[in-house]
């Protein structure tokens, strides 16, 4: 997918690895000087390769449940790159492993993913549209996860952070609308990164993989290219009537059950 991002500077947050690094190179190869962010120093290596492959790219560490940091890293990349054209809301955690029922889940696990995956999303959003609604121009994308659109269970913290996400954006479009300003959110499905290739998809889980898939029509795992393409779409012109609005890049899983009556 080719779209004219030149001249456009991007804030890609989570952007060290997985979707977020994938939309980071998207974009940097459509034209976009891209400030690539993660809590991981790793991080820098996803601009590394960005430079490398003759695009503009600079990696600004930082914590987006800390409002402090996310302030400071929005003032040195407009600073340093320009004003911020395009926000990935992107950064967020889930529990891994770990799976609990609601009368069990611990405080800690529920404050940690709320904190990064709902207030990181705010501290952003609001940093940056605050400069945005000045200039009267701007996208804002939220990638959110069908974890907001159906449940899963015993990820109830995570179920209701991306409800939250999705609930957000459209109110964040409301707000900033008159003012030139869009936000759209994507609620990826099951993607295959080194995370999930870990958890669902390694030859040792094959049974579990089957029962994951079970349910999504198109049979497969989504690649996070594919999340990058659909983020590429609602940042370039094409998508410039379309705000408020949550994207599902799910391979048909919330469409309704596979099964048959």
């Amino acid at each position: 997918m080719r779209v004219d991002l030149g001249g456009r500077v991007a804030l890609i947050t989570g952007a060290a690895q997985g979707i977020g690094k994938a939309i980071a190179m998207a974009f940097a190869e459509n034209g976009a000087t891209v400030a690539v962010n993660d809590v991981k120093p790793n991080g820098a290596e996803s601009a590394r390769r960005i430079t490398r492959g003759g695009g503009k790219a600079k990696f600004y560490r930082a914590d987006v449940s800390d409002v402090s940091a996310v302030n400071h890293m929005v003032a040195k990349v407009e600073k340093e790159l320009g004003p911020i054209d395009i926000l990935v809301n992107n950064a967020g955690i889930n529990l891994g492993k770990r799976r609990y029922p609601i009368h069990k889940f611990p405080d800690g696990d529920w404050q940690r993913i709320i904190r990064v995956d709902l207030d990181g999303v705010f501290y952003c959003s609001r940093a940056v549209s605050a400069r945005m609604v000045k200039r009267e121009r701007g996208v804002i994308i939220n990638i959110g996860s069908v974890a907001g659109v159906v449940p899963l269970r015993l990820q109830s913290v995570f179920d209701a952070t991306k409800a939250g996400v999705h609930n957000f954006t459209r109110c964040h479009a409301l707000e900033v609308g008159p003012y030139g300003v869009r936000v759209n959110a994507i609620a990826p499905g099951s993607i295959l990164t080194a995370g999930t290739r870990g958890l669902f998809y390694s030859p040792a889980r094959r049974k579990l993989a089957k029962s994951l898939l079970s349910h999504v029509p198109l049979g497969r795992p989504g690649e996070a290219e594919e999340i990058a393409a659909a983020a590429l779409y609602l940042a370039s012109d094409d998508a410039a009537y379309i705000t408020g609005h949550v994207l599902v890049v799910d391979g048909g899983w919330t469409a309704g059950f596979t099964r048959d009556w």
